[in-house]
């Protein structure tokens, strides 16, 4: 039987239905529904724990979703005998560490899969990586170690190494948690760029400025549900549930926001085991 080609059209790039995941009896993701047409940028925002990066990581088969489907541009990546590689190669994914090879230049960590998974020669290899270390601002660090970058360089040379595998939607989790603050901004004005020229994206972020300037659409999760969504400027500015309001409020202002109450306490899951460490 050959994987499932769903009927979503052409401008639908991602379509998650009635998605759970479990590990053992903590139930993480509990029936969610998201389309993300081509050419949009999609922030998921929520607390700790709330599945956030579970969720991203269900998308290319990192985690194996409990139920639900999962659709990547037609291809149904839940279906049991679908080719996976194939379709990671359309996918570009930053995580929060760098995950660059040590021992690797700049120029090599960009080459690599491009030369064993894509087949390309050494010299063409080498132009995509060139182009795409120009396109994120550090054309004069190929030569460099990851040893001698700052991680606010390393997480730009992670995102051109994944954007040199060519792909068709890219997915961020928290691609800028583990970065000193006075080097979020060149990381967020590279994704800004990739938004400005129709990149496909999924971002799970705690960047709520980032959230409301770039996003199209912002998903608040809390409890391994979506609890609200929307145009950026009215989750973000104006957001209508008062579970959202709260979060944002100790988000954006921390000093000015309310303890929280007892029973937003208790209702906070457990993170999950891929969620450890994370903000998501």
């Amino acid at each position: 039987m050959n994987a499932t080609t769903t009927g979503t059209g052409t401008g639908t790039q991602i379509e998650i239905r009635g998605l759970h995941k479990a590990f053992g009896d903590l139930e993480v993701l509990r029936g969610i529904d998201i389309t993300v047409a081509r050419g949009e940028v999609v922030c998921v925002i929520g607390p700790s724990g709330s599945g956030k990066s579970t969720l991203l990581r269900c998308v290319n088969l990192l985690e194996e979703p409990t139920s639900g489907t999962v659709s990547v541009a037609g291809t149904e990546v839940t279906d049991p005998d679908v080719d996976i590689d194939r379709v990671r190669r359309r996918i570009g994914m930053v995580f929060q560490s760098f995950n660059l090879f040590p021992h690797l230049t700049v120029l090599e960590n960009l080459t690599l899969a491009q030369r064993r998974v894509l087949r390309r020669g050494k010299a063409e290899a080498g132009r995509v990586a060139r182009a795409n270390l120009e396109r994120v601002g550090l054309a004069d660090k190929a030569s460099a170690y990851p040893a001698q970058l700052s991680g606010g360089q390393q997480q730009r040379v992670a995102i051109a190494r994944a954007l040199s595998m060519d792909p068709e939607l890219m997915l961020f989790d928290e691609p800028t948690s583990a970065l000193d603050p006075e080097l979020v901004g060149d990381v967020l004005a590279v994704m800004r760029s990739l938004a400005q020229e129709g990149m496909t994206m999924l971002v799970v972020t705690h960047e709520m400025s980032f959230a409301r300037e770039v996003a199209d659409r912002v998903v608040f999760m809390d409890g391994g549900v979506i609890v609200e969504e929307g145009p950026a400027a009215r989750v973000v500015g104006d957001p209508q549930h008062e579970r959202t309001r709260t979060f944002l409020a100790r988000v954006l202002d921390p000093a000015a926001a309310p303890a929280p109450a007892p029973g937003d306490v208790a209702a906070a899951p457990a993170p999950a085991p891929g969620d450890v460490g994370k903000d998501g």
